[in-house]
């Protein structure tokens, strides 16, 4: 069995020790305004209901015209305008705004931060990289003890989009809530738990990928991008949640070449990255937003039951998915990293391997080049070898969609539709507040 000792960021202000915990229950109550039957009975959070893209016509072409404006702007009042709303309480641990960002002059212009803040405060323990799939854990952390004041709305289906300030939490039927990260990457970092209330560990299915697929399809905007890490891949919590957050230049990946290897029956298009430092797979299109999810779900079910550690990116509005199987962890805990690359204490997860590089220490952000970003990137890669195997298993999973298998020339590469911003455009980054780059 393999352990490695892991220093996982503290995600939320109430992720402390079991000690102080047990302290606090023997004290007469939690008196936290957590999620959990202590405060429950009558509590209430903001509601957003979107309505599901299988309703609606031209489902094709994302939201129809037949899907009503929101009441309120998803992504601009809402989720960011509650997420400035818990920094000006004071609940990060530290002001992300103030970060200096820089792009890496190169060809795919890797993105590089410098993130002190995410290497303070934080708590050692312990977790298997060897098991993706592990049984929920209700000794340990996880979000149903978060307070609520961290939680920003819940995120839930309805027959027609609809926000509602104030509506009681349904404890029957749990549900799926948006939270703050309280180490945050990048501006409107953001969690999106599924059904928190059902404890579900942190593997994906057919519901909660969905579900994720809804969000990005609600934010309207290719700038705000959720990601999935598995245990293995550097997820730090047991408690199925998915990531994101808003950053308005291109990620490397999404400009990365690719080579079309098949379409399903449901209209989805499989590609094969090329020319990036990790292998991985290119999910697009689909007749129906479930038709993408469900071929990628699939896919992540089979790498789940086969233990193989794996990131998803969701990019395009849900429009475009990247899954990337990765053995980083088990490098490091079978000694077969460099000290070079171990000095840096980063973990690669999907948004550094989607090209998104936090460093925590300015002596590598200073030095942040696309030569090391690319070489700390292999690392993370399954081997040629490998990668055909893994390939063939995730084929095998879905082969009952797949239509045909394409002959496809591997010379022809296929360049993804994205614009590329030039270097002298993503000056805010370096900016505070970056209210101003919502609107795109």
């Amino acid at each position: 069995m393999l352990r490695i000792k892991r220093v996982p960021t503290v995600v939320s202000n109430y992720q402390k020790e079991e000690a102080e915990e047990g302290a606090a229950r023997q004290g007469g109550g939690c008196g936290r305004n957590c999620l959990k039957n202590c405060c429950l009975p009558g509590a209430k959070l903001p509601l957003y209901r979107f309505k599901r893209l299988n309703e609606v016509a031209n489902e094709k072409d994302g939201l129809s015209c037949e899907n009503k404006e929101p009441p309120v702007p998803f992504l601009e009042s809402l989720l960011l305008g509650e997420w400035e709303g818990r920094m000006q309480r004071g609940l990060f641990r530290y002001d992300v705004t103030a970060c200096e960002t820089k792009v890496i002059p190169g060809e795919y212009g890797f993105i590089a931060q410098l993130n002190e803040g995410r290497h303070l405060k934080k708590r050692p323990t312990e977790f298997r990289v060897d098991k993706v799939l592990q049984p929920f854990d209700e000794t340990k952390f996880n979000f149903t003890k978060v307070g609520q004041e961290e939680i920003l709305f819940q995120f839930e289906p309805g027959d027609e989009v609809q926000f509602l300030p104030s509506a009681l939490i349904d404890t029957e039927n749990s549900p799926s809530v948006v939270a703050i990260n309280v180490s945050p990457i990048e501006y409107g970092h953001v969690l999106l738990i599924p059904q928190i209330l059902d404890c579900l560990p942190q593997s994906i299915d057919h519901d909660s990928l969905l579900l994720a697929l809804y969000m990005a399809a609600e934010a309207r905007s290719p700038y705000f991008r959720l990601g999935y890490n598995s245990l293995g891949a550097f997820a730090t919590i047991n408690h199925l949640h998915f990531q994101a957050y808003y950053l308005a230049v291109p990620f490397p990946i999404e400009k990365a070449p690719s080579k079309k290897i098949t379409t399903t029956k449901g209209g989805v298009q499989l590609s094969e990255l090329l020319k990036y430092p990790v292998r991985g797979l290119v999910f697009e299109g689909g007749n129906t937003l479930k038709d993408l999810s469900n071929v990628v779900a699939d896919s992540c079910i089979c790498l789940q039951e086969t233990n193989v550690p794996y990131n998803v990116l969701i990019s395009d509005s849900g429009k475009r998915i990247f899954l990337f199987p990765q053995c980083y962890a088990e490098k490091q805990a079978l000694g077969e990293v460099s000290a070079e690359l171990l000095d840096t204490q980063v973990n690669p997860a999907v948004w550094e391997i989607s090209g998104h590089m936090v460093l925590k220490q300015k002596k590598d952000y200073e030095e942040a080049s696309e030569e090391n970003a690319w070489r700390l990137l292999a690392e993370v890669s399954l081997s040629e070898e490998r990668f055909q195997e893994v390939k063939a298993l995730i084929f095998e999973a879905i082969s009952s969609s797949i239509e045909e298998i394409d002959s496809v020339n591997p010379s022809v590469l296929e360049k993804p539709d994205v614009t590329h911003q030039p270097l002298e455009d993503v000056d805010t980054l370096n900016k505070g507040s970056q209210r101003t780059m919502v609107s795109v």
